[in-house]
């Protein structure tokens, strides 16, 4: 037993390898049920299966059991699966972690009111970013990224901020791994057009996504550091092209920027010591 006031480590001393990659192949599946449903509006069981490679009755047995748990839901009318709302409070303990989203609410509220285009926070993950929240224009044509919606690292504005002010060795090791898949005619796709690009980021403090992933719609972006200096998210502004125009980014870039900085502090982070916004 463990004696009292003392806590267990992430890791027992022995572990079972015996699975590949010492992972657990059972669980291993139901994450992948679980992010299917997850990312849908709605998926019936053979959906489910065919997304995640798995047979109709055993994607049924582990959906039965996230109901159980209430990370799943079942909707009879429709015979379609939903992610439940364990799930959404599971999620929300990552918020309550770093709170980006709840320190930077009136943040995007106030730049929607200067900007009137949707403002945007999203996270760092290991191969992109992930948008947590938004304070979203009512105009008719608009940006939307439903909070969980991914982005890749070289074709959005907030990945391609963190990118840049990644230490030297970890831009590296970040653009060795990625796929830096193509879009639209306008993404970057090679190490040599993207790692120019960041300089050019790094320089001015903010990132334009200019229709890299979806054709007519650009993003101004600045990053969000933490408390070791490291850019844990960013915040941004995006609409559609017509709108957020040459004319929209020099009006607009230094309060997105001013913005991040604000965030930044509210998290308690830290800027690097180069961090000199507006010098190019």
């Amino acid at each position: 037993m463990e004696p009292l006031g003392r806590r267990m480590r992430g890791r027992p001393r022995l572990t079972d390898l015996s699975a590949k990659g010492g992972s657990v192949q059972s669980l291993e599946r139901a994450i992948a049920i679980l992010r299917a449903v997850a990312d849908s509006d709605g998926l019936s069981l053979t959906e489910v299966a065919r997304l995640t490679a798995v047979s109709s009755s055993t994607a049924y047995r582990m959906l039965t059991t996230l109901q159980h748990h209430r990370l799943a839901e079942f909707e009879e009318a429709t015979q379609l699966w939903f992610v439940g709302v364990e799930s959404f409070r599971i999620g929300s303990a990552f918020q309550r972690r770093r709170k980006l989203a709840e320190h930077g609410r009136s943040i995007l509220q106030q730049l929607l009111a200067q900007t009137g285009e949707t403002a945007n926070i999203a996270v760092a993950d290991r191969d992109g970013v992930v948008f947590v929240t938004q304070a979203e224009t009512h105009q008719p044509i608009r940006a939307f990224f439903r909070p969980g919606t991914r982005g890749a690292y070289h074709a959005s504005g907030i990945g391609k901020a963190v990118l840049a002010f990644l230490n030297d060795a970890q831009r590296s090791q970040t653009l060795q791994r990625l796929e830096l898949e193509r879009f639209t005619s306008k993404t970057l796709c090679t190490v040599t057009d993207l790692a120019e690009d960041l300089d050019r980021i790094r320089s001015r403090a903010y990132a334009l996504d200019n229709e890299e992933r979806h054709i007519g719609m650009r993003c101004i972006a600045a990053p969000v550091f933490d408390e070791f200096v490291a850019p844990i998210g960013g915040l941004s502004v995006s609409g559609p092209s017509v709108r957020v125009n040459d004319l929209f980014v020099e009006r607009f870039a230094m309060t997105i920027v001013a913005a991040a900085r604000e965030l930044t502090r509210a998290v308690g982070g830290i800027e690097p010591a180069q961090f000199n916004p507006g010098t190019c």
